[in-house]
């Protein structure tokens, strides 16, 4: 049984349709990244899929429909990490982390899991390299900080999805590298993690399979070999790029834009 299941997701905002007939499955351990150009339809999925869009289709976790379950259910086994960053509240790195161990907590810190609280919330500020700044306050950070400290708090839930949009936006290119090791790592611990970027070197280096997204639908998933080949990357965004590898591995640069049919 896949960990994740989704099978005819469709979103529609009045007459305009968002997203199209999109079906996928992730397994646990598994890295799908979501490519595809601006306003392809990225974002809505993931927004969907976590239930926080009015959507047709269905979305399974683990055998279990994902519109079915309570709140605290979702919140539990699905962390999201969304895209717009409106993190300026002055409070302290470490507390914005704690906040993704609410939906464990029923009567606060004092309850018989606070030691496991405080373990998931160490190892979320060590996974995503925010342990020396967990005492700065939210609003004195870079964006690159800001970010890391968003992933650490979407971690700290130790939730069996994660679906993140973007995480490596505004981050240095260090950063970049190490947040998608980070997320390689979690999903070598078990975890299946959903993953919107635009990077293409990055897509085929990291993750074990891609869905490209194009006006909405889904011109292609699979290896990611399979998807970012010349034609599809035509099709999708309209440009040429050249392609290597370095120590085994594949590389993309995008070259110049084409005219598409």
């Amino acid at each position: 049984m896949s960990l994740l299941r989704v099978e005819g997701l469709e979103v529609r905002v009045g007459a305009r349709v968002l997203l199209r007939e999109v079906a996928l499955a992730l397994e646990a351990g598994e890295l799908l990244g979501v490519v595809g150009p601006n306003g392809s339809g990225k974002s809505t999925l993931v927004k969907a899929i976590a239930q926080l869009l009015p959507h047709r289709g269905a979305v399974w976790l683990d055998g279990d429909s994902l519109a079915r379950l309570s709140a605290r259910q979702r919140a539990r086994r699905l962390a999201y990490l969304g895209q717009d960053d409106g993190v300026r509240w002055p409070t302290s790195v470490a507390d914005l982390v704690a906040l993704g161990r609410h939906p464990w907590q029923s009567g606060g810190w004092g309850g018989a899991s606070a030691a496991r609280d405080r373990e998931a919330v160490e190892r979320a500020l060590d996974a995503a390299e925010v342990e020396a700044l967990r005492e700065r306050r939210l609003d004195t950070l870079s964006g690159g900080e800001r970010a890391r400290a968003r992933l650490a708090r979407a971690l700290a839930v130790e939730a069996p999805l994660l679906l993140a949009d973007e995480p490596i936006a505004a981050a240095d290119p260090r950063h970049q590298l190490r947040i998608m090791e980070l997320l390689r790592a979690h999903c070598t611990r078990g975890a299946g993690v959903v993953l919107v970027l635009h990077d293409l070197t990055l897509a085929s280096r990291f993750c074990d399979r891609l869905l490209l997204l194009h006006q909405g639908q889904v011109l292609a998933q699979g290896r990611p070999e399979q998807v970012l080949d010349a034609a599809k990357l035509r099709t999708a965004y309209g440009i040429e790029v050249l392609g290597g590898s370095h120590q085994g591995e594949r590389y993309l640069i995008p070259w110049r834009c084409v005219e598409t049919d």
